[in-house]
């Protein structure tokens, strides 16, 4: 602010000031504008705080009217006062006028104008201008605050509301009436208490008093009835507002925390499903561990009793499979079954287990006219079914298809002598358990035919196809290795675990002829039963290793590679037993082989380990037996160096095409040796993405 105090003398008007220099200090430091007009409205006077207004020195204003030298704006605001003040002769006051600093702020002014009078009458007007810049930020910036709190509260959905010292409700609270439907009269005082829950009611009213007494927090948390007449939960917290250590009122805030409450409930739902899941889970994988280990039929048959008993607390249980006509179920182990006389059941017989089988469905009778009205539909004689119902002491019955490949083998029949209520879950674990029983059946069954040719053994258990799946080609190729009826012990098999995710496995048993492909057989089953009950690869093989040290002989000598992998992304994991590492091959035809832990072969005492292993879009995983690299010529390691460069020499259009790949390898591997090992090679190809993708 200029400190300019010298001003040249007033043109004679007339005016008389005494004490003139002390008028013209106080003046020059005053820290409000001035400027003193004569009764013509020129300027006569000004201090330099007034040119903050106008931009001007202060010799340029006197002797001056104000359109002289002006803007427009303030000119008018000067002029419209002398005129009121001519004509009117009272002051005019609080005048608001913006102006903009030299640095481009905005500045805030207040004018006033006052007449001067003499003995004469007026001798002119003063002008007094107010910087209220100051004044004016603070204002807006309590606005900033009060609009930021709003749009906080409002962000929050929070009902905020303000009540009397004593608690009555004095205020209107919007938010809350929008909520609860209540009118005004009826919100006032303590009507809000009306829209509490009527259970919550009288907690909250003397945890309210409570509060009030003594003048301490209120925090609580209540249901409101809705507008919708249904209740919501909030939690409120309040606090008193002191001023001079008396409390002035009460502001309070609502939190409406129904979605949590609904997700704890939620949550309390779940965490109990899910302890009845990993219940049902582990008798599941308790069941398959046993059934897994069962080697013959009556061995199977005895471990699905004991799982009937003691996972299912069924009181009978019976298990039947189909004749080689499939006209009758043989009845194996009755279990002192009703409905099931005899050891055959005609499948035009209606009852629990042949209902099963034609339907290839379970079978659920949660009481004695579930049951009644599903014989009926199935064709029984109503006589019969009232002789049954009458002289049995079951109540609820489970009837459960073995099925192998879609085909039907037999049949499970579980009965319990009360009521029984079957969940949509127990339906799951039901069927899983049925899975993995044909399973054993059928593992069982091939175990006790090893009097079948060798050849009709190993072919048999070979997949007949390999899945089908989206995001995921698969390819395979067998190349026997004997030249006579002895066949060895290489497989392979791929399929789609439970998740959607792909199970793919190479193996290799040592030895020729039956007790080989009779080992493959049992290996591949126990396998495949693991895996769809825990598909981990180090879990699987664990699990493989128990089942080896059961079933096979000390000598016998079973390697593996086994691999789990997600469609579409090549996402997996990979264990191996002893087997020769996967070959990944890229689009651009380089062949690399996985640096994975060998492992040792199945049932040496070891830990099992897995490691992840990725099948990148457009890449293919190669798993293969010893024999694609390994023969009487060419050492192991050399054959793996060859495998490798072998890739490189693939055309592009090979490289992209799964099956064109692997008779590209055989045919290249083996070209030059003379063949004295099977040779089997699986691959998994993740194609790449594309725009319909």
């Amino acid at each position: 602010m200029s400190a300019e105090t010298s001003v040249p003398r007033p043109r004679e008007s007339g005016l008389d000031i005494a004490d003139s220099d002390l008028f013209r200090g106080l003046m020059s430091e005053a820290p409000f504008a001035f400027a003193f007009f004569d009764p013509s409205g020129r300027f006569v006077r000004v201090n330099s705080t007034f040119t903050e207004l106008t931009g001007h020195p202060v010799e340029s204003h006197l002797d001056r009217l104000p359109a002289e030298l002006l803007p427009a704006d303030l000119t008018a605001l000067i002029e419209s006062a002398l005129r009121r003040i001519a004509d009117e002769g009272l002051p005019v006051t609080d005048q608001p006028y913006p102006t903009r600093a030299e640095n481009g702020d905005a500045r805030h002014w207040t004018v006033s104008f006052f007449p001067i009078r003499g003995d004469d009458g007026v001798l002119g007007t003063a002008l007094f201008g107010v910087d209220l810049t100051d004044r004016q930020m603070d204002k807006e910036e309590l606005e900033r605050s009060e609009e930021r709190y709003r749009s906080l509260v409002e962000s929050q959905q929070q009902l905020v509301w303000i009540t009397s010292p004593n608690g009555g409700v004095i205020e209107d609270a919007p938010q809350w009436r929008a909520v609860t439907g209540q009118g005004l009269e009826e919100y006032l005082a303590h009507g809000w208490l009306e829209a509490v829950h009527p259970d919550d009611r009288p907690g909250t009213d003397e945890a309210w008093r409570e509060a009030l007494r003594g003048r301490t927090m209120f925090e609580w948390s209540y249901r409101v009835r809705t507008r919708a007449s249904g209740y919501r939960h909030f939690e409120v917290r309040a606090v008193p507002i002191m001023r001079l250590g008396r409390v002035v009122e009460w502001v309070g805030a609502n939190t409406d925390v129904t979605p949590q409450r609904e997700a704890e409930d939620m949550r309390g739902r779940l965490t109990d499903q899910l302890g009845a899941a990993a219940l049902r889970t582990a008798r599941l994988q308790g069941a398959t561990a046993q059934l897994a280990e069962a080697l013959t039929v009556e061995q199977v048959v005895q471990v699905i009793i004991d799982v009937g008993r003691t996972a299912l607390a069924a009181d009978h249980s019976a298990v039947a499979l189909l004749d080689d006509n499939r006209a009758t179920l043989k009845v194996i182990n009755s279990g002192g079954t009703p409905d099931a006389p005899g050891e055959d059941i005609d499948l035009a017989h209606p009852s629990v287990m042949t209902m099963a089988v034609n339907s290839r469905r379970p079978v659920f009778a949660e009481s004695l006219d579930s049951l009644r009205t599903q014989l009926v539909d199935a064709g029984a004689d109503e006589t019969q079914i009232a002789k049954f119902l009458a002289q049995t002491e079951e109540r609820a019955w489970v009837g459960l298809p073995l099925l192998a490949a879609g085909r039907a083998l037999g049949a499970l029949r579980f009965s319990f002598n009360r009521s029984q209520k079957i969940s949509q879950e127990d339906g799951v674990f039901l069927e899983a358990l049925a899975g993995q029983c044909a399973l054993a059946v059928e593992r069982a069954t091939l175990f006790e035919r090893e009097h079948r040719t060798a050849e009709t053994l190993q072919r048999s258990l070979l997949p007949d196809r390999l899945p089908v799946v989206r995001g995921l080609a698969l390819a395979q190729r067998f190349r026997s290795g004997s030249r006579h009826v002895q066949v060895g012990g290489d497989w392979y098999d791929a399929f789609v675990l439970q998740d959607g995710r792909v199970a793919a496995v190479v193996g290799d048993v040592m030895g020729k002829g039956v007790k080989a492909a009779a080992g493959m057989g049992r290996i591949r089953n126990a396998m495949r039963a693991l895996a769809l009950t825990n598909p981990p690869p180090a879990a699987v093989l664990t699990g493989l290793d128990r089942v080896f040290e059961a079933t096979e002989e000390e000598e016998q000598v079973t390697t593996l590679a086994y691999m789990v992998v997600e469609p579409g992304t090549g996402e997996g994991m990979l264990a191996l037993a002893g087997h020769p590492p996967p070959l990944l091959v890229s689009p651009q035809g380089v062949g690399l082989l996985h640096e994975s832990e060998p492992g040792t072969p199945l049932g040496w005492a070891t830990s099992r380990k897995q490691g992840r292993f990725c099948v990148p879009p457009g890449h293919t995983a190669v798993l293969y037996s010893d024999g694609l690299v390994e023969n009487r010529k060419r050492g192991l390691d050399a054959g793996l160096r060859e495998l490798s460069s072998v890739v490189a020499e693939a055309p592009p259009e090979v490289v992209s095409h799964p099956h064109m790949l692997l008779d590209f390898l055989v045919e290249r591997m083996l070209a030059g040796y003379e063949q004295d090992d099977d040779v089997t090679v699986l691959a998994v190809h993740v194609p790449s993405a594309t725009k319909s993708d």
